[in-house]
């Protein structure tokens, strides 16, 4: 399904992700978690590894509130790979003068994609007594980015020359309770200027489709993508930290006997065909535009994954060509009030 659009965005010529969302074609997007210390090789070893299979890959952004290299140089060390970053940015971290900075620089060296997040407090992380900032949420964030491209001007009113030019994206999780108000959430978002949105694991595929349900009876799907996502499990103790430690994930029980029927040393093989079925399936679903591929420190299996899945090749880079429409924006207003602070994203 095409799209109706937020706005343009996606580079100045059109990036690989602007144009799936326009074409309507299935997205594919994975994520890349920068290492904890200097080391620009871990970047470009894991691009590498995606080079070729997906759209997009996400560079993130401090991840789980531990320090690591920034999502701005882990999205420039993939560029140069041949892999279209899709960088995220935080509200934890900066205030609204360092976002807005983050942002343009992210233009100014070419990154397409921005993935707009509220961020986990640093009380999860390995600084738990860091300040947190959140001088905005994600809404806001996600709108003023919208503003400095559409209408080129800073949050205090100055103009901005030349305008920056990025796809928005946002996150949803539709499992996190309370479940009933999640896609109006999602609607929060899109009506600020997202154009993409990429959900927490998926792993219950009922409960996702009944939330889809109520992004299709919103009409959001017709305005934003919706990239549903997905990941391996490679063993009873990530299976045991995803169920306790992540919020808002949901593994249902026939998965769990799955994963704990096989010997231990099946487990890893046990994840990734339930993850390629898991891809398989939502592949059928109305209003699923895409998946996101999150394999932390498992890279290597994403192109089997998507292959087994059929969904390869995405290859990449691709002649880079003029973005099609992405439809008009709604009326521009004010920031959502905030959204909280806690691992929400």
């Amino acid at each position: 399904m095409r799209a109706e659009g937020n706005g343009r965005g996606g580079g100045p010529e059109g990036g690989r992700l602007s144009r799936a969302i326009a074409d309507g074609r299935f997205a594919v997007t994975a994520e890349i978690g920068p290492p904890r210390g200097a080391d620009a090789e871990a970047i470009r070893r894991k691009a590498r590894l995606l080079a070729g299979w997906v759209d997009a890959a996400n560079i993130t952004d401090n991840q789980s509130a531990h320090v690591r290299l920034s999502s701005f140089a882990g999205s420039v060390l993939a560029l140069a790979e041949g892999v279209e970053p899709v960088m995220q940015v935080t509200c934890r971290d900066r205030n609204r003068i360092g976002l807005q900075s983050d942002l343009v620089s992210a233009a100014a060296v070419g990154i397409p994609n921005v993935l707009l997040l509220t961020g986990d407090h640093p009380c999860f992380g390995d600084h738990a007594d860091a300040k947190p900032v959140f001088d905005m949420d994600s809404v806001a964030l996600v709108w003023t980015a919208r503003s400095m491209r559409d209408h080129g001007r800073l949050l205090s009113g100055r103009s901005l020359e030349p305008r920056p030019d990025w796809l928005i994206g946002a996150v949803e999780n539709p499992f996190s309770p309370p479940e009933r108000f999640r896609a109006r959430r999602l609607g929060k978002k899109i009506a600020a200027g997202a154009q993409f949105a990429q959900t927490q694991f998926v792993f219950d595929i009922e409960r996702f489709e009944h939330w889809l349900a109520q992004v299709r009876d919103l009409g959001l799907d017709r305005r934003c993508k919706i990239l549903a996502g997905v990941g391996p499990v490679r063993s009873l103790r990530a299976l045991d930290y995803i169920r306790t430690q992540v919020p808002g994930i949901h593994v249902p029980e026939p998965v769990v006997r799955r994963l704990r029927g096989v010997p231990s040393d099946r487990v890893a093989a046990e994840g990734m065909r339930i993850c390629v079925e898991t891809v398989k399936r939502l592949k059928e679903i109305p209003g699923v535009g895409g998946v996101h591929v999150m394999a932390f420190g498992y890279e290597r299996a994403v192109p089997e994954i998507l292959e087994r899945a059929g969904l390869a090749p995405h290859r990449q880079p691709a002649p880079m060509g003029q973005p099609a429409p992405m439809g008009q924006p709604a009326p521009m207003g004010q920031p959502a009030s905030p959204e909280g602070s806690g691992r929400a994203r």
